[in-house]
């Protein structure tokens, strides 16, 4: 009773300090530091950056196409030659505040040798925007492809579209899930469902996000029995906090009944595991393949 009575009235520093998960906010900004853990980041960027130059430079791929006014309101359409294709819109990583689509365009290969067309979505970065203003975009972006679903250079199959991304694009294809598009699913990869961890390190240094903010806006709190399949994939070398919340997501998203599958990579980091989408055999395009039916 005494050692009980002692702790309450003198909590220990660490106590005081812990933010979330007996983290602090720095060892909680750590936790979410996926650079930092991949000693060769830089050269995973650069290999995508080259793979991606490859495939931008080949005809017959409309790139730069507006779907607004904003400088990065632009989207990458990736075609497979074949009529009425399923879609494959993907939208990219870099915590919401870093990166742009033209990098990520070499996540197109292998779904579009599996007979996807692709669409690589970009979108006005924090702190030029907000969190709901890129999830707006997002939407407009998916908007803007339904309405030419059957133009002559994007005539894919508007009742096979599946909605996909990696780390802050998971977040984002999974809040998109639960929208009003008539996507058929959605692969999180790597992806982000709760956002509170997020507002309570360095990381919210330019989102601004507030606590009302980081819940109305994150997937975990936002689960319908009735929404569109979501796979959720994660590499087994990622950090803790990367997996714990593809895992908490999902138990959440089956307790309420929703469609949902997890699957952890094994050999995979938060880097490597975008190869799964670049190899015409790649773990990730097979969920694709499931989760449209091919």
């Amino acid at each position: 009773m005494s050692d009980t009575t002692q702790f309450i009235s003198s909590p220990t520093s660490d106590a005081v300090d812990a933010v979330y998960r007996g983290m602090d906010r720095e060892a909680l900004t750590k936790a979410y530091d996926n650079s930092g853990a991949v000693s060769d980041s830089p050269a995973w960027l650069q290999r995508w950056r080259e793979r991606s130059e490859v495939l931008r430079a080949k005809p017959g791929h409309p790139l730069d196409i507006a779907y607004g006014s904003g400088e990065r309101q632009k989207i990458d359409y990736f075609t497979c030659g074949i009529p009425h294709a399923p879609l494959f819109v993907f939208l990219h990583g870099g915590y919401w505040q870093r990166n742009s689509r033209d990098m990520f365009s070499f996540v197109a290969e292998g779904p579009m040798a599996s007979g996807f067309d692709v669409a690589v979505v970009g979108y006005t970065l924090a702190p030029q925007a907000g969190l709901q203003q890129i999830l707006d975009e997002c939407s407009w972006a998916l908007d803007f492809l339904f309405d030419r679903a059957d133009a002559l250079t994007l005539r894919f199959d508007p009742r096979n579209v599946i909605v996909g991304g990696w780390s802050a694009g998971g977040h984002l294809a999974a809040t998109l899930l639960t929208g009003e598009h008539r996507i058929k699913g959605a692969l999180s990869i790597s992806g982000i469902f709760d956002l509170e961890p997020i507002a309570l390190c360095a990381l919210n240094d330019k989102l601004g996000l507030s606590s009302e903010e980081a819940m109305r806006l994150s997937p975990l709190h936002r689960i319908a029995p009735s929404q569109p399949a979501l796979y959720a994939v994660y590499g087994e070398d990622e950090l803790d906090e990367l997996q714990r919340q593809s895992i908490d997501y999902a138990r959440a998203a089956l307790a309420a009944g929703a469609h949902v599958r997890i699957e952890s990579i094994a050999g995979c980091n938060h880097f490597s595991i975008l190869d799964e989408l670049y190899r015409t055999d790649g773990r990730l395009v097979r969920c694709l393949q499931t989760l449209s039916g091919l």
